[in-house]
């Protein structure tokens, strides 16, 4: 094998037994990743990229999983003849990971230094105060605010930003010879994103460690990736220098996902719309420490006196870093938080209403949440997790041959909304890609037909092209229905391309709310000018 190739991949099948039948996710690809390089691999959802990522370290669902036919050869070693053992040597090792998904990927019950500290006391024997010294060093690295205060928390204690950085932080670990990107970046804002693609490649440097990239964001592609690897349906269709791949791609499927960043602007609501929802000071306080007696003595303060109103068919982006407050503002809107300040939804005031007081709302009030797979239950079919709201919200026996035909009939027109083959109903979360399942989460909440959905990251997930089919999507419902939106995200140019007024959130206060147009072209505080110049950075340059 060449000298300069870390890991080389030959003529790589990936299938899936489903039944009697086999489907076929991967089909015979090759590659090489040269040492301390960066390679990125990109395409649609589905395409088979975290596949062949997950191929490397043998983390798939075998023997469901095969590979029929394929060789990865690292260290002179075949990695797919290896068995669990000489594997488990590897992994978090020699060779790393950052998982899509980071909330799936922790131990819900072992705090974060735990699990920092568990891959430096397997590979290297570290434990007690020197594990310790170095999972804060790890955690300052990937700039994680006030690192030894976040040792004893938990991951659900953690934003979607934070939780994805710890998860960089065991990774980086060991100082592996080739780290596993898989959307590195999904979860985390803008400046951010751009913080830990800087750290990644400084690293790199440091340590002349390869990175394999998985990502559907193009333009981090183009500033930080050598090469570029192409995958459509199981197979590479362009392997290319990223410099020769953007300036003259060979393929048109290429030039497609370079072409596919949102465009354009939100549908004009009407003149009279009355407003549908509003909040006067809302807060939402957590109980850090309290006194001998039991007294709270100090709070975090995740809201401070938020103030918002939306219209019907009127889309509020929300935007700002991770922990801002944006997901805990959305939450508490549903009563899944505990807040104090009023709410109030078709000029009822909801902020007083128990759990069982404001069930009936729920049917038009619906939420699609970060991290799908998390959201989406494993032991039910996609069918039975879209019906599962209209079988809560309908009156009489849910078995009645006409109400299960009528059920089926709206779970098929939901998965038709969202650009997914009905035929996939019967299949289950796992099934799935990371795109395609929070697209089942989408039509989860469109499936009541609801006059507010809040909706939190809902294409981070996706993959530029896709991202543009959705935010047409959410646009034609909205004309269709008059539904609102409360569109939190860290993705500047997904929010203007549907926000109609955008409101920016700092450490939970509000920084700047206005319209999507003063918001975007002549913004008023330096924290929104950082906010979008990082967010439209990659593009420019």
């Amino acid at each position: 094998m060449n000298k300069d190739v870390l890991i080389s991949i030959k003529d790589l099948r990936v299938s899936f037994s489903q039944g009697v039948s086999t489907v076929d996710a991967v089909k015979g690809i090759s590659f090489d990743i040269p040492n301390g390089k960066t390679l990125a691999i990109v395409g649609e959802s589905g395409s088979g990229k975290s596949v062949t990522a997950l191929s490397i370290l043998k983390l798939l669902p075998y023997p469901k999983a095969s590979h029929p036919s394929g060789e990865i050869l690292f260290s002179g070693q075949d990695l797919l003849q290896l068995n669990d053992k000489s594997m488990r040597s590897i992994r978090g090792d020699k060779i790393s990971m950052i998982f899509q998904e980071p909330m799936t990927s922790f131990n819900p019950l072992h705090s974060i230094e735990k699990q920092v500290s568990e891959t430096l006391l397997l590979h290297k024997g570290l434990s007690g105060r020197k594990a310790r010294t170095r999972v804060i060093e790890l955690l300052t690295l990937v700039g994680l605010p006030d690192p030894e205060s976040r040792l004893n928390a938990y991951p659900h204690e953690l934003s979607g930003g934070q939780k994805q950085r710890v998860m960089i932080a065991m990774a980086l670990a060991n100082e592996p010879e080739l780290l596993i990107a898989d959307e590195p970046t999904t979860a985390l804002d803008v400046t951010v994103q751009k913080q830990v693609l800087e750290l990644l490649k400084s690293l790199q440097e440091k340590l002349g460690m390869a990175i394999l990239l998985i990502t559907h964001d193009l333009n981090i592609v183009r500033q930080y990736a050598d090469e570029v690897v192409v995958m459509h349906h199981g197979k590479v269709i362009e392997q290319q220098d990223t410099k020769a791949l953007f300036e003259s791609p060979k393929e048109n499927y290429t030039q497609t996902l370079i072409n596919a960043d949102p465009e354009g602007s939100p549908i004009p609501i009407e003149s009279n719309a009355k407003i549908l929802l509003e909040t006067k000071d809302l807060n939402i306080w957590f109980p850090i420490k309290k006194n001998f007696l039991g007294k709270t003595t100090q709070y975090f303060k995740a809201a401070n006196d938020i103030s918002i109103s939306v219209k019907q068919g009127e889309t509020l982006g929300i935007v700002g870093e991770s922990g801002s407050g944006k997901t805990t503002l959305g939450l508490s809107l549903v009563k899944l938080l505990r807040s104090h300040g009023d709410i109030v939804f078709k000029q009822h005031k909801v902020h007083n209403l128990n759990q069982q007081q404001f069930r009936p709302l729920r049917k038009q009030i619906q939420i699609v949440f970060q991290d799908p797979y998390g959201s989406l239950s494993p032991r039910m079919s996609v069918q039975q997790i879209i019906e599962e709201g209209l079988i809560i919200h309908e009156e009489g026996n849910p078995k009645e041959s006409d109400k299960v035909e009528r059920r089926e009939q709206k779970v098929i027109q939901a998965l038709k909304d969202v650009d997914l083959d009905p035929e996939t109903r019967h299949r289950y979360p796992h099934e799935f890609s990371g795109g395609q399942r929070q697209r089942v989460a989408i039509a989860r909440a469109l499936v009541l037909q609801p006059e507010l959905i809040i909706l939190d990251e809902p294409t981070s997930a996706l993959d530029r092209t896709v991202q543009s089919q959705v935010v047409e999507l959410l646009r034609t419902i909205q004309q269709k229905y008059k539904i609102s939106y409360l569109f939190i995200s860290h993705d500047l140019a997904v929010v203007k391309a549907l926000s109609h007024r955008v409101l920016v959130m700092k450490q939970g206060q509000v920084i700047e709310y206005g319209s999507s147009e003063q918001i975007f072209d002549s913004p008023k505080k330096e924290y929104t000018r950082s906010l979008i110049d990082a967010s439209f950075y990659y593009t420019a340059h």
